[in-house]
């Protein structure tokens, strides 16, 4: 079986990721690349994250590199958390409890927002190929679901429901990181026939 390096040492993320894959490529993680140092994520953009991390990991392992940047928006906020999503806060509850503190004072219909996420696949050859995802919603008022990982539970989409209260599947076809995957999944299966 064809290996992928998937540069990003997000449980969450990698798991998504695997479901998404159905087992089609061998996923691997930084963890199996022990010497290759962390990529630090300067970029000003979800993008330039994303293809900073996979061009590292394809050049260092000599195998294709997956990469994933994402992170939450929020417009009452002039956009943060953005690139510094990860980083807003040291856990994830943190970060939910910082955010909904930031915005309490934000009515219901000004608490607009949307997940981004950009994917970048890079092969040892110099081959790259970069896609987006966007999630539009709006920041509840307090956290909901069980689901999920990051800021899924403060996440509401215009439907209702936050993204912590919708199955694996269901996130799957709605999310950010679905619909960039959904765009990169002809280059991936590429891979499998290489």
């Amino acid at each position: 079986m064809k290996k992928l390096v998937f540069a990003t040492t997000n449980a969450g993320k990698r798991f998504e990721l695997m479901a998404l894959l159905e087992g089609a490529l061998e996923v691997v993680g930084p963890e199996a690349f022990p010497d290759i140092p962390e990529v630090v994520e300067d970029a000003e953009s979800f993008a330039g994250n994303a293809l900073k991390k996979a061009r590292v990991f394809a050049e260092a392992t000599g195998l294709p590199a997956l990469a994933d940047d994402s992170g939450l928006c929020v417009d009452a906020l002039d956009g943060r958390p953005g690139v510094h999503s990860a980083r807003y806060a040291p856990t994830d509850a943190a970060r939910i409890i910082k955010l909904l503190a930031e915005l309490q004072a934000v009515p219901r219909e000004r608490r607009t927002a949307r997940f981004k996420c950009a994917l970048a696949l890079v092969k040892p050859d110099g081959w790259e190929r970069s896609v987006q995802g966007l999630c539009e919603g709006r920041i509840a008022i307090a956290a909901r679901g069980q689901n999920g990982f990051g800021y899924d539970p403060i996440f509401e989409l215009p439907e209702g429901r936050t993204m912590a209260e919708l199955t694996r599947e269901e996130k799957a076809k709605v999310s950010h990181r679905g619909q960039a995957f959904a765009r990169l999944r002809p280059a991936l299966l590429d891979l499998v026939k290489d």
